[in-house]
């Protein structure tokens, strides 16, 4: 029976037996054919062809993943955006709604009361509210509830348009910052269309040419995005209907008409 032996004792023995009488430059290879023959399985390698291919299908798995997490996060940013551009849409339409149902005129003061709309590329509508403490940067103004809110259409920095927002306290100008920093109520804005109700003629009109009368209701609509299956359409649309306090404040009831300071 014989005896086992283990595989480093076979390798010592191999390489101290003499070498095989060959001819030429064959003597150098007999003893490492010969100690490759005496390895065993286990301590075999790869061939460089091997390492080549299962580099290769791992770069083909890591591509596919990648791929499918970049279009994981870009659809994640796209449904943010546009969750975000809704949420801002129904805010600025909110703001719009409240101003509007707040819009006050004093009869013995017009030329400070004046109610201003414009239609059109650039798009805006001015007039005079008495605000609520909830309303957007009413903490700026303080004591000053009182003021002339003007809501334009402008370009924005990323080439589409805005819907902004500019107040100033009745009797005084628009200060600087006011005027370059303005709040924004909508990004990407296509249209902001005006229509107010003509009681005397008892439709709607696009033109509101009597800056000394508030109308009795106004109708604004507001598109804003991209409808990508219709190239140039709006994405979203929002139309409202508000009723101004048509009955002017009785002159028994309403302060001395204010005087510009240095009047």
């Amino acid at each position: 029976m014989k005896s086992k032996t283990s595989p480093k004792e076979r390798t010592n023995a191999i390489l101290k037996a003499p070498r095989a009488a060959v001819r030429g430059g064959d003597a150098l290879c007999a003893p490492t054919a010969a100690r490759s023959a005496a390895l065993p399985a286990s301590w075999a390698g790869f061939t460089i062809i091997e390492i080549m291919v299962a580099i290769f299908i791992f770069s083909l798995i890591f591509a596919a993943i990648y791929s499918s997490w970049i279009t994981i996060m870009r659809g994640s940013r796209s449904a943010l955006e546009t969750a975000a551009a809704v949420q801002r849409s129904r805010i600025a339409v909110a703001t719009l709604e409240e101003a509007l149902s707040c819009a006050r005129a004093f009869p013995s003061a017009m030329r400070y009361y004046s109610f201003l709309a414009e239609n059109g590329d650039d798009a805006s509508l001015s007039f005079v509210a008495k605000l609520p403490q909830s309303f957007p940067r009413s903490g700026r103004f303080g004591s000053y509830d009182v003021r002339r809110l003007t809501f334009s259409l402008e370009p924005g920095p990323d080439s589409g348009r805005e819907l902004v927002l500019r107040q100033n306290p009745l009797l005084m100008d628009l200060d600087i910052d006011e005027q370059e920093h303005p709040v924004v109520l909508a990004k990407d804005v296509k249209d902001f269309e005006l229509a107010f109700w003509d009681l005397r003629s008892g439709d709607w009109i696009d033109e509101w040419t009597d800056t000394n009368q508030l109308p009795a209701m106004v109708m604004f609509t507001l598109r804003w995005g991209s409808n990508p299956s219709h190239p140039g359409q709006a994405r979203e649309e929002i139309t409202r209907v508000v009723a101004l306090p048509v009955t002017a404040v009785p002159p028994g009831s309403q302060p001395p008409a204010p005087i510009r300071p240095g009047s």
